[in-house]
């Protein structure tokens, strides 16, 4: 092996692990954008019943006109 061809390996090897650490980062990415929107979706669905909670009391006590 000389070293125009251990120079050309090491460099392959050195990109096929960026390649694969940028994979991991967008994996990442993705992972974290889908649980953001998750909690925003917990979030309006909790706002949803809150409210509805309050126009039930509302009802209830005769406060809604």
């Amino acid at each position: 092996m000389n070293m125009d061809n251990a120079s050309y390996k090491a460099g392959q090897a050195k990109g096929q692990a960026q390649e694969k650490g940028n994979q991991m980062m967008d994996k990442a990415a993705n992972a974290a954008q889908s649980a953001k929107e998750s909690i925003q979706e917990a979030g309006q669905q909790v706002q949803a019943k809150a409210q509805g909670a309050v126009d039930a009391v509302k009802d209830a006590t005769g406060m809604k006109k």
